[in-house]
């Protein structure tokens, strides 16, 4: 299933004990309309207050309602700030996460001098003026296959740090700066380390040959700082076959 949420009220995509997540409201909805349980998994988990307009999930289920009339029903058991937006049956050997080739993340930085109550849970407030043609030489930087350990929050396994970015800009549309990615996968807290080491740039605060240092140290947790969750958005996750079986 194709689906969009407003990750502000829960603690990320993952089911955790007492915490409202997506997974456990999905989960929820699946039970009451199939009367079955079933485990929920998405293409990209995202963390606390992310947000998602092209989550990618799948799950099982014996259930003879078709594709369309899925969608509303679970939509009627969902809160209001998630909504399947499409479903399809995949194959069996369909695996929503390592069939995956990409995913595409934008974080929304609003450039204002006032605050937006209408838009404060989608962006990133920034008064100061912000350097674009800097920080798309940052961007330039990130492109391609390497060691990102210095933009990861946290490791606690002994796997690879070395991702692939295929994709990386910025770009001003109206009042806002949006960052936009596209990798095969993404570190803990990756993109908004990303973001805050782009702001430095964008600032004035570093320049492109300390953004470069600070790429290549590989220490955990240098880049930064932390931009908060409420300005990002998973776009999209692409796969290399259509969905469908």
């Amino acid at each position: 299933m194709l689906i969009e949420y407003d990750g502000t009220r829960y603690y990320g995509f993952q089911w955790q004990v007492g915490l409202p997540t997506i997974q456990s409201e999905l989960e929820l909805a699946i039970g009451r309309l199939c009367g079955q349980s079933s485990r929920v998994v998405a293409a990209s988990r995202t963390d606390t207050g992310v947000h998602a307009q092209g989550q990618v999930v799948a799950f099982w289920a014996n259930s003879t309602l078709d594709t369309g009339t899925l969608v509303r029903a679970l939509n009627h058991y969902l809160p209001d700030d998630i909504a399947v937006k499409e479903a399809h049956r995949a194959a069996a050997e369909f695996n929503v996460r390592r069939d995956a080739v990409s995913r595409e993340y934008r974080y929304y930085i609003l450039n204002s001098n006032t605050r937006s109550p209408l838009r404060r849970r989608f962006a990133l407030l920034m008064p100061g003026a912000l350097d674009t043609e800097a920080m798309n030489e940052g961007c330039r930087l990130i492109r391609g296959e390497h060691d990102f350990a210095s933009f990861a929050s946290s490791l606690d396994d002994d796997r690879s740090t070395v991702r692939d970015v295929y994709e990386a800009e910025i770009e001003k549309k109206g009042d806002f700066t949006v960052f936009r990615i596209v990798a095969n996968s993404y570190l803990p807290h990756q993109v908004r380390s990303t973001v805050g080491l782009l702001i430095r740039l964008g600032l004035g605060k570093i320049s492109v040959e300390d953004f470069r240092d600070i790429m290549e140290a590989g220490t955990v947790g240098l880049a930064g700082p932390l931009c908060p969750a409420r300005g990002l958005c998973l776009k999209k996750v692409n796969y290399s076959r259509p969905l469908e079986n």
